[in-house]
């Protein structure tokens, strides 16, 4: 999860220093609740309000507008989560009583329950919003990707075929593999992910042969890169710099090492993860 840590500076001794991973934030003291928006705008423009007000202090995981309780007085609130501690409460001190948007004053206040220990680590981003916080924080031309293997896998246990006839009809066992690699060209880091997706189906024909072999190579890729970037640590100096560091894990991928036996992921196209704002709760602790 990130942390917040102290370094040496070169000005008043001491820079803040956020340290952020490509996984899910959890924690409660990322999470802002705003109330008191007026009714006069849609859903979708108070959405698109906060979204350009809170993404000026950092980049942003989850906004959610909500309308008021019927018994409360028209309007709506709001639920805004970054994946950045500090950026949080830098956003709270400066939003908190402010009209921003409208002609009367919120209130912006963070969540103040603490975070249960089963879900202090948070699951790994998806493919969209790893791309999202990485163009954020590094820009466009701030890091690469390169398939470095992506085949179809047979399963030799099984000879080699992949055709089960089942009720009398022809069904079809596709799984692929690939391996990539991530760079960041202006920081010296590179490290690399590897996944396997597959699925089965019912084989009417070529074409939906092709549609599937298509729709799983991309999936095996997204999910390649979503662990790639699951050893990524942004580190985001107070000075408004990026620095790019890679965890140490007994599982790095040595390049001679990954041909033929690769230590993978698997995924069943079935357990690909909705979007994560499927799983977010409100929670109206604050402080």
């Amino acid at each position: 999860m990130a942390k917040e840590l102290t370094v040496t500076g070169q000005t008043d001794g001491k820079m803040d220093v956020d340290i952020l991973e490509f996984v899910v934030p959890v924690e409660n003291n990322k999470t802002l609740f705003v109330w008191d928006i007026q009714p006069r705008l849609t859903e979708v423009q108070i959405r698109d309000r906060l979204v350009e007000v809170f993404s000026s202090f950092g980049p942003l995981y989850l906004v959610k507008v909500s309308p008021n309780a019927p018994l409360h007085p028209p309007g709506f609130s709001a639920l805004i989560k970054f994946y950045s501690t500090a950026q949080a409460s830098k956003a709270q001190r400066l939003t908190d009583g402010r009209s921003l948007f409208q002609s009367s004053p919120l209130k912006v206040r963070l969540s103040s329950k603490q975070t249960p220990h089963f879900l202090s680590h948070g699951r790994p981003l998806s493919h969209a919003r790893c791309l999202e916080l990485a163009n954020h924080c590094l820009g466009f031309n701030g890091w690469t990707s390169h398939i470095i293997s992506l085949k179809e896998l047979t399963d030799k246990k099984r000879g080699g075929g992949e055709d089960e006839e089942c009720g009398g009809q022809r069904w079809r066992r596709l799984r692929f593999g690939c391996l990539l690699q991530l760079s960041f060209p202006h920081h010296g880091q590179t490290t690399r992910g590897a996944a396997v997706v597959e699925d089965s189906f019912t084989c009417t024909g070529p074409d939906v042969l092709l549609q599937k072999s298509c729709r799983l190579q991309r999936l095996v890729r997204e999910e390649a890169l979503i662990q790639a970037f699951s050893t990524v640590l942004l580190i985001l100096l107070g000075n408004g710099k990026v620095m790019v560091e890679l965890k140490q894990t007994s599982d790095q991928f040595v390049p001679e090492e990954t041909e033929g036996v690769i230590q993978v992921n698997e995924f069943s196209c079935t357990e690909v993860l909705p979007d994560e704002d499927d799983y977010e709760e409100w929670d109206l602790t604050v402080s």
